[in-house]
């Protein structure tokens, strides 16, 4: 897809989203997530392949927009109203909205309806456009930056908000986040995009299982030919410890170490960020723009 001066914003990105699941869109910024979120949600339409949702090409289908709610990054347009505005704006476009769960989820944040959104502070607004999209009651939602402004009190009950949803009526949220923390504990998939191409698309469970770390020590030095049998992503030494990272499967691994007879062996787990740290830099990428 291009935009203004020829900028390629994505180039042949692939993902599939689950019915049901929790995906997360990772990315440096410029990689590409929001752009990504508005082609599903119809708002951009695609300069070359399809977006399709339930089967269908979402761009300019107003019946199957219906079925998709996008909390976008930007609450501007929005400031003038209040939180009762905004509930009656929707509910002009859904159809299915719930004022029952409205008036629910409202109770559980506690937040003025009558007061104007530009009073807000970030992490309200924030709240308030996930109150109105969960209270559609759409089989979709999608969310841009999903937990930004939030504190973490607030995280814990937005997120609470959506596993019940997702729990009562098998609602399919996608959402884009730099917090690599908050995708660990709350996706089944997730997408890796840099550069508007995607690097990855896997279940996080397959993320997690790909990548070993070990750490251990040797009585002589080594060096990455020792390790020609493994796909070694990293090897360090500090002082008597050696630090291994590798991609594979895990036996193969252990077992290829333990052919260098080593003192000892230690698995150490990583991170979802040092993960996509080591699969950037694998692919030839600066993943520096990943770190918050």
């Amino acid at each position: 897809m291009r935009f203004e001066h020829d900028v390629t914003a994505l180039d042949g990105i692939s993902i599939s989203v689950p019915k049901g699941s929790a995906y997360g869109l990772l990315g440096s910024n410029g990689a590409g997530k929001s752009t990504l979120l508005r082609l599903i949600t119809g708002i951009y339409r695609p300069t070359s392949g399809s977006v399709k949702v339930d089967g269908e090409d979402i761009y300019d289908n107003a019946k199957l927009k219906e079925r998709i709610f996008f909390v976008s990054d930007e609450t501007v347009q929005f400031g003038s109203m209040t939180l009762k505005q905004m509930r009656d704006y929707y509910k002009t476009f859904y159809g299915s909205f719930s004022d029952e769960l409205f008036e629910e989820l409202m109770a559980t944040v506690n937040l003025p309806s009558d007061k104007k959104l530009l009073t807000f502070s970030k992490g309200m607004k924030r709240q308030a456009a996930v109150i109105c999209g969960l209270s559609c009651k759409t089989p979709y939602l999608l969310l841009d930056e999903a937990f930004d402004g939030l504190d973490p009190t607030m995280r814990s009950i937005v997120k609470r908000m959506l596993i019940d949803a997702m729990l009562d009526r098998k609602l399919t949220v996608v959402f884009s986040s730099h917090n690599m923390a908050e995708m660990d504990e709350f996706c089944d998939r997730v997408g890796l995009l840099h550069h508007g191409k995607t690097v990855f698309d896997r279940e996080l469970d397959s993320v997690k299982g790909s990548i070993v770390k070990l750490q251990t020590a040797f009585d002589r030095a080594v060096t990455k030919a020792d390790f020609n049998d493994i796909e070694l992503l990293s090897l360090e030494t500090s002082g008597s410890v050696t630090r291994i990272i590798a991609r594979g499967d895990r036996e193969e691994i252990v077992s290829a170490v333990r052919g260098l007879s080593p003192k000892f062996i230690d698995e150490i787990p990583l991170n979802l960020e040092e993960i996509f740290i080591y699969e950037m830099e694998v692919l030839g990428y600066d993943s520096s723009g990943l770190k918050n």
